[in-house]
């Protein structure tokens, strides 16, 4: 009876080999078709917070400044396409051009941002119609924006340069909101950039109206 210990303690480290192997291969069931365990490295949802907001955590203020500062733009572009027919001095065409060639791409910039927040892009308003932003600092009404259209030479270039400082104050006083209480880095940086540039425009249509 003595050859019967040898051959149990075979049997039983047989027995264990098979166990551990079956466990490895349940293990191997849970990995993901790329290979990955499936516990260890399971990829996101698709309703994570990241899928949701590729272009970064953001809050309220970002997105109401996108949405303010879009329509905002475009006025202003609008008054600078009028210079480009209208205006007498060169200095005041060229500044218009540049406030044109700087507003468009940040227009498709702040659009770019509320698609991938899954947000509404305010729509163009037919011809200068911009009464829906009406509330907005610095934006100009029907009126003015009418008037202003009608005029040209010396006569443009004055009503342009005050309503354009006037619209430039409105558009710092926006960004100073969002640099306070936004969240999205790419928009708080647009926001210095924004009260830096028309700041410096402000002081240059001044010098232009004869002001110091």
């Amino acid at each position: 009876m003595k050859p019967t210990r040898p051959l149990m303690r075979r049997i039983t480290l047989v027995a264990a080999t098979a166990t551990s192997t079956l466990v490895l291969a349940a293990c191997g069931s849970n990995s993901g078709g790329d290979g990955r365990p499936g516990h260890a490295s399971a990829t996101k949802p698709a309703s994570s917070p990241s899928a949701q907001a590729p272009a970064g955590t953001h809050n309220a203020a970002d997105v109401a400044f996108a949405k303010g500062m879009i329509p905002h733009h475009r006025q202003a572009v609008e008054m600078a396409d009028l210079a480009v027919t209208r205006a007498a001095s060169r200095q005041v065409k060229a500044l218009a051009e540049k406030i044109k060639k700087a507003q468009e791409p940040e227009i498709k910039t702040m659009s770019g941002w509320l698609t991938a927040w899954d947000e509404q892009v305010p729509e163009e308003m037919p011809g200068m119609d911009h009464s829906a932003h009406s509330q907005m600092p610095g934006m100009k009404g029907m009126k003015e924006m009418d008037a202003l259209r009608k005029k040209s030479g010396k006569d443009f270039d004055a009503s342009f340069l005050e309503m354009m400082i006037g619209h430039h104050r409105g558009a710092v006083q926006m960004a100073g909101t969002e640099k306070d209480k936004g969240a999205y880095g790419r928009a708080k940086t647009l926001a210095a950039d924004i009260i830096k540039a028309q700041n410096a425009e402000i002081t240059q249509m001044n010098k232009l109206l004869g002001k110091r």
